[in-house]
């Protein structure tokens, strides 16, 4: 004996209904004046905006398709996190936000508002390195240094949520950072050197 064929979970007057109310809207939102007032686009001419990054606030205008990446690099001159392969995946451009390790040239600088944003520039204080970058030197983690502030950031934050790694864990962990001279035996020794010496923890002040 056949089963009898289930109903759709969705009729056919639902679907259409549904179809209509979208459209509907759709249409509502063409007006460009009506999406700004509703609050759901900016631009495209330039627009202030206010970053706290490095734990100061900045001020500066910038259209709203401009990567945090480009403002930081072109509008503040902070050229720690580089610009590569500008698609996310190489990691060269890596800074933190909110305590999170984020690809720069895929995060809009207007979406980074409210936000704390650290740099290579900012993770210790003036005159000093981080532990992680100590450890790069000393480990020769780095060859032409391109990749190396991305590579820093990386473990750095690697490290907060990982202490105590292993030389695989460091592998998989910073395996969204790529390095064209090939430097990853230095690299994941630096990192494994400095989770020993932040054992203490580090303050960046």
């Amino acid at each position: 004996m056949s089963e009898k064929p289930k109903k759709p979970s969705v009729s056919r007057r639902g679907f259409i209904g549904g179809v209509s109310v979208g459209v509907t809207t759709v249409g509502l939102l063409e007006n460009p004046q009506q999406i700004q007032a509703a609050g759901t686009a900016q631009g495209p001419e330039e627009v202030p905006i206010t970053l706290r990054i490095n734990g100061k606030p900045v001020k500066l205008t910038v259209e709203p398709r401009v990567t945090l990446l480009d403002a930081l690099r072109n509008r503040l001159d902070m050229t720690g996190a580089k610009r590569v392969c500008d698609r996310g995946t190489c990691g060269a451009c890596t800074v933190s936000i909110n305590g999170k390790t984020v690809y720069g040239c895929t995060t809009l600088a207007i979406d980074a508002q409210g936000k704390d944003i650290q740099t290579i520039e900012g993770i210790a204080p003036e005159g000093k390195l981080h532990p992680v970058s100590v450890a790069f030197v000393s480990n020769d983690g780095q060859q032409c240094g391109y990749c190396t502030p991305g590579f820093v950031m990386a473990a750095k934050g690697f490290l907060e949520k990982n202490p105590n790694p292993t030389y695989a864990q460091v592998e998989r962990g910073l395996g969204g950072n790529l390095c064209r001279c090939g430097t990853y035996v230095g690299v994941r020794k630096a990192v494994l050197e400095a989770s020993k010496n932040m054992k203490g923890g580090f303050k960046n002040a």
